[in-house]
């Protein structure tokens, strides 16, 4: 047994005191890091009473229900940010990819305190595919509300359009992951595959790119 809480405090409280002396876009960074570690706590406690009054096993609950709520906790924060600070693009994504970042972080230090570190090569593994599944399924979910806004079609539609993606991303890896063999190398790589995709369309949607004129949000230039 474990105390996840502990564990959270004790990650987060030189996270936090560390903000006071960053700027701005790293502040933010970071409070989205820490927030995503908060996230996942509360998506575990979701996630077991489910479970539990269910009766699901842990391979069911993977498959059926942790994509759903891990990807709804997760998209919530943004969805909050984007409503009600509304915020430029070049803001949107680092605060997706740190709130995927600190989920997958604080996931995967619960994990080796429960499972244990001793065979390196898996590690390496969960590392590179959960850590990176989350971070990619943030990003996707985060880059289908950018385009929606900048074609001017961000509506309850394009909003929800955007969690499913993220959830059938999330919800692929667990299935893939929960068979052996082929299937779970498929799903240790998918996570990475992903991420490669990703890439070319995040390149276009950075700051840079919104400075040139791209997006319709104006902002301040940030110190």
């Amino acid at each position: 047994m474990i105390f996840a809480e502990n564990i959270l405090v004790c990650i987060s409280v030189p996270l936090l005191l560390s903000m006071v002396f960053l700027p701005r876009n790293a502040r933010r960074f970071v409070g989205a890091f820490v927030l995503g570690m908060t996230v996942c706590l509360l998506a575990a406690y979701i996630g077991g009473f489910i479970s539990l009054i269910s009766g699901m096993g842990r391979v069911k609950t993977s498959v059926y229900v942790s994509p759903v709520i891990e990807e709804i906790m997760k998209f919530l924060p943004v969805l909050l940010y984007l409503f009600a600070f509304v915020p430029s693009d070049g803001q949107i994504l680092p605060v997706s990819v740190g709130i995927g970042a600190g989920f997958a972080t604080f996931e995967n230090c619960c994990y080796i305190l429960t499972s244990g570190a001793g065979n390196f090569g898996y590690i390496l593994i969960r590392g590179m595919a959960v850590g990176v599944m989350h971070i990619v399924s943030m990003l996707a979910m985060a880059l289908g509300l950018v385009i929606a806004r900048r074609f001017k079609v961000l509506s309850p539609a394009a909003v929800l359009g955007a969690l499913s993606l993220s959830m059938m991303f999330h919800g692929l890896y667990n299935l893939l992951v929960s068979a052996p063999g082929m299937p779970a190398t498929i799903g240790y790589l998918l996570p990475l595959a992903g991420a490669a995709m990703l890439y070319i369309p995040y390149r276009h949607m950075k700051p840079g790119a919104e400075a040139a004129g791209v997006t319709g949000t104006e902002v301040p230039a940030e110190k």
